[in-house]
């Protein structure tokens, strides 16, 4: 799209217009948006126009549309971050800075997406907003916290999206809405503008309906913020240049143990194929990895409940009924419980950067199954009973933990009744551009790529 319209073989106006129509016809099933900027963007589109028409060049996202979770700031918007209680706060007075950053870089931005109420969840089956349904099958979830982020792009309501991960909330609903999707290095975009969940977890990143258009937004968001104290990155580095290198030289491993006994027999499938495609058997064990999961669960619970303890003292009845009790609890949590926890995840991360000192890229399912029906209480995981909404983040959870950046690849193995799974692509801190070409390379050969689901 962006090739066309710098080429003058279709407008920013066009594009535009094609991208609210497809909203129009499909977000009555999908409930993937919760504001249009149809009046900004159209604005946005035609100054896009007006520059290609004086003959200026155009940035790499000249009049593509995207959207964003909303709990990024829009100017002249509420921040809701999927909940009732935000309702009530003034709208913001400007941008958040990947709204910026996206901008900057040609995109024209159309709304606003469904959430799980403050990121704290994996369904997106959102009490006050509705449910976002799957645009593959909408009787099912589109995974969460960032679903509306995941279906709008599935649904081809837009081809970009921007959405945040804590335990795994890009990679969740990206592998159940078979979309592409990237949760870059812990610290690498800036989370200035956009509405916390979990300030020691939080990432920002980019959904895309291909792995080029997922690179070239990652690559538009990058940015050093001296502004944001949880920005560390200290330099830009374009990643989309890696993409057409191909897997030779890369060390590819497939992560086994827990990851292995945690997933169905589709989910294995997933990584069995992608890494037939990527030429490894080789298995590896990631360390510490149930008590990984136990300590991010600690630490959002704790910090997920203090930020929000006067709403929960006051308003508590206000809150998201799937998940008040656990930001209750969090805020009851022991103090010695979070700092032990944070103490455990700095020798975690030294354990898992080791790892990479022999491996580039590592294997592991995105999530155990494919897409549950909405409101499904229980999954079956190899003869173990789990709780659904927490179980999604089995195979996320550890991951984030660490900040590694993750690629989810959207794969589409046999018996899933045709639903998608995804596979995490998993490479060291800053090395963002590895996991890129591995996940371009599956897409080339034809592996893993988005299979249209609306327009």
């Amino acid at each position: 799209m962006a090739r066309a319209i710098a080429a003058g073989e279709l407008s920013a106006v066009e594009a535009l217009e094609q991208s609210i129509a497809c909203i129009v016809a499909t977000d009555g099933r999908v409930n993937a948006f919760t504001a249009k900027t149809y009046a900004r963007a159209r604005t946005e589109a035609a100054a896009i126009d007006a520059r290609r028409a004086r003959g200026e060049a155009l940035p790499p996202l000249a009049g593509v549309p995207y959207a964003v979770k909303n709990l990024f700031d829009i100017a002249g918007e509420v921040t809701l971050a999927g909940s009732k209680i935000n309702r009530s706060h003034p709208p913001a007075t400007e941008d958040a800075v990947l709204v910026h950053r996206m901008q900057a870089a040609g995109a024209v931005l159309v709304g606003a997406l469904n959430m799980d109420e403050y990121a704290y969840g994996f369904t997106t089956e959102n009490t006050h907003f509705g449910p976002c349904h799957n645009p593959h099958d909408t009787r099912r979830i589109a995974g969460g916290s960032s679903g509306g982020s995941a279906a709008a792009v599935a649904a081809g309501q837009v081809p970009l999206a921007l959405g945040s991960d804590t335990n795994g909330s890009i990679r969740v609903p990206s592998s159940l809405c078979g979309v592409w999707g990237l949760k870059p290095t812990f610290g690498r975009l800036s989370r200035r503008g956009s509405y916390p969940f979990v300030h020691s977890i939080d990432h920002l990143g980019p959904f895309a309906d291909s792995v080029e258009g997922l690179s070239l937004a990652y690559d538009a968001l990058q940015f050093p913020d001296t502004l944001d104290p949880g920005c560390h990155a200290l330099r830009v580095e374009p990643a989309t240049p890696a993409l057409g290198q191909g897997v030779e030289g890369l060390r590819v491993g497939i992560l086994g143990g827990y990851f292995h006994e945690h997933a169905t027999t589709p989910a294995r499938e997933a990584v069995r194929l992608a890494a037939q495609a990527l030429g490894t058997h080789e298995v590896v064990e990631w360390p510490d990895t149930a008590l990984a999961r136990a300590a991010a669960f600690i630490i959002t619970a704790s910090e997920g409940g203090s930020l929000h303890l006067p709403d929960l003292r006051r308003r508590a009845q206000d809150f998201e009924p799937l998940s008040v009790d656990r930001f209750i609890a969090g805020a009851l949590q022991p103090a010695a419980w979070y700092l032990q926890a944070q103490r455990f995840r700095r020798a975690y991360r030294d354990k898992v950067n080791a790892l990479f000192t022999q491996w580039d890229v590592l294997l592991a399912p995105a999530t155990p199954v494919a897409a549950p029906l909405i409101g499904t209480e229980w999954l079956d995981i190899n003869g173990q009973r789990q709780p659904c909404r927490p179980a999604l983040g089995l195979l996320t959870q550890p991951i984030s933990f660490a900040g590694c950046p993750v690629v989810a690849a959207p794969l589409w193995p046999e018996g899933t009744g045709g639903l998608p799974i995804g596979v995490q692509l998993i490479a060291a801190p800053w090395r963002e551009d590895l996991a890129l070409r591995a996940a371009a390379a599956l897409q080339q050969v034809g592996v893993a790529g988005l299979k249209a689901a609306g327009c």
